[in-house]
């Protein structure tokens, strides 16, 4: 906390007159809002992941030279341990969703635009984001690879599937998880010849809403170089969200219209591409998320995540005919038996 102090000061010539502890996600980051006498704030962190501060400082300059929505960086300690950012505000669309979200997926046409916002950004994130960035600067990788992948695919098989009575053969499972990754990986680049910024944790919790509703992101520095599917198939599969399939549709049909504007391809053109390759990409994702809330919630019994896994098991239902993999696709019909 004095670090941080002293880089308000540094900045301000002052100390803030008060200081307030934000409720962190799990992340080893804390958070502070400093206030000054008039009562305006700025965001205070401190991260005991050098790397992992080093990506979103780096990030978010980078993405602000591109005037893309993101929290100013307003100082940082050598060590890069501490920072100061933008304070875009305390209500996320997550928050804004709230309504929709608890009445099963009923969204009002006020929600449904905010939600639609979001989606017109993302485009600009992935494409103009990725132009001139150094992606030797993110963390943990600079890209999506085969070990990354297989690392979610384990993640899902260690800590959800054997938190289960379902008995597996692992090797053919293996095999399976083999052939996913090559697909995934042949199919990543397929819409645009330029690489492309992968939010990697792109979801209505890391979206905040300034006074005019206009959205702005932030927890990106997880991300790296990697296919664009994967960002939207975060967002609107997002267990907890139960986004029904014709507003998916809608806000697919919203994100390719700003994708083929943002790079000039014909709207058909990425549509066809893009769709193509999709439920590979809603599978795997659901597989991933399915293997976080297991580890966070079977094993840390954090109550959030365990209420996460009924409705990211009714994703994985609708995905699973279209699951090419056939033991993949048999051994996680059992969930449904």
């Amino acid at each position: 906390m004095e670090t941080l102090l002293t880089l308000y000061k540094e900045l301000f010539g002052c100390e803030p007159s008060r200081t307030e502890a934000i409720t962190g996600s799990g992340s080893n980051r804390s958070y502070y809002r400093f206030y000054d006498k008039a009562g305006k704030s700025v965001i205070a962190c401190r991260g005991t992941s050098v790397h992992e501060n080093h990506a979103f400082i780096s990030l978010a300059r980078h993405f602000a030279d591109k005037h893309l929505p993101v929290p100013a960086v307003l100082a940082a300690d050598e060590a890069e341990e501490h920072y100061l950012q933008e304070d875009l505000g305390a209500r996320s669309l997550f928050d804004a969703l709230r309504s929709g979200r608890e009445s099963g997926g009923h969204y009002s046409e006020e929600e449904t635009g905010l939600i639609k916002k979001a989606m017109r950004i993302l485009p600009h994130v992935q494409v103009e984001g990725a132009e001139g960035l150094d992606f030797s600067v993110c963390h943990p990788v600079a890209s999506l690879d085969r070990t990354g992948i297989l690392f979610d695919l384990n993640y899902f098989k260690y800590c959800f599937l054997k938190t289960t009575s379902v008995e597996f053969d692992e090797y053919r499972l293996e095999k399976d998880f083999q052939d996913f990754a090559t697909d995934l990986l042949s199919q990543s680049c397929s819409i645009v010849s330029s690489p492309t910024f992968m939010y990697r944790d792109f979801q209505a919790r890391n979206i905040v809403l300034d006074g005019n509703d206009e959205p702005h992101l932030i927890d990106f520095q997880g991300g790296r170089k990697g296919p664009m599917q994967y960002d939207v198939v975060s967002f609107l599969w997002q267990a907890s969200s139960r986004f029904p399939d014709t507003l998916r549709k809608e806000c697919i049909g919203t994100y390719l219209d700003e994708l083929s504007a943002v790079t000039g391809i014909a709207r058909d053109t990425v549509s066809k591409n893009f769709m193509e390759s999709l439920p590979l990409f809603v599978l795997f994702r659901q597989l991933q998320v399915l293997g976080a809330y297991g580890f966070r919630g079977r094993y840390e019994r954090k109550q959030h995540f365990l209420d996460s896994i009924p409705p990211a098991l009714d994703n994985l239902k609708q995905i699973l005919p279209e699951c090419p993999y056939p033991y993949l696709h048999d051994t996680c019909l059992q969930f449904f038996l």
